[in-house]
């Protein structure tokens, strides 16, 4: 009786890391098709909302596992870059940390949105801030380059931070909503 009854959990323990592989791998490739996308458009950045809502809703595990394929898929369609591989692994598996997490305490809410859309800006400036570091470091900048290279970053991450603010405010919680229903 007890060996059915284990062979029952074992199919279920399968079925769900099935479940979660073909989710995570349908992220990704969204994730991927959005960034190609928009990828000629300045400024226009929507992987932002889809890896917090994702996160929100899946958790930490399958919201860094997703980041990590992402980071590492990234790589193969727009071309090697070991500071931007560095730069996607250490923000996006932070950033899947971080809404995992506070997907597990706060319940998803309209009225929570205002607030996990300022924690994606305040994460999205830490994005330029991160790769402010790592990019001059991996390369070797002088002083006066590292100087150029931080205050042109703000050109970028201006733009952003407005996309951030925009497509979280208005997509986080449709997402977030559509993700825990899977």
């Amino acid at each position: 009786m007890n060996s059915k009854n284990g062979q029952d959990s074992t199919r279920k323990k399968r079925r769900a890391i099935a479940k979660d592989c073909a989710y995570i791998a349908v992220f990704v490739a969204l994730t991927i098709a959005t960034q190609l996308c928009f990828a000629a458009v300045p400024g226009v950045e929507l992987v932002t909302v889809l890896f917090v809502s994702f996160s929100f809703a899946f958790g930490c595990r399958s919201g860094m596992i997703s980041a990590t394929v992402f980071s590492l898929l990234r790589q193969l369609v727009f071309g090697f870059s070991t500071t931007v591989l560095m730069l996607y692994l250490i923000y996006f598996n932070l950033l899947a940390l971080l809404f995992g997490f506070l997907g597990k305490y706060i319940s998803l809410r309209v009225k929570c949105v205002p607030l996990l859309t300022v924690i994606a800006c305040v994460c999205t400036i830490g994005f330029t801030m991160l790769d402010n570091v790592l990019t001059p470091w991996w390369l070797g900048y002088s002083g006066k380059l590292f100087k150029m290279y931080f205050w042109a970053s703000f050109s970028f991450m201006i733009p952003q931070v407005i996309c951030t603010a925009v497509s979280v405010g208005v997509l986080f919680y449709p997402l977030a909503k559509f993700f825990k229903k899977l």
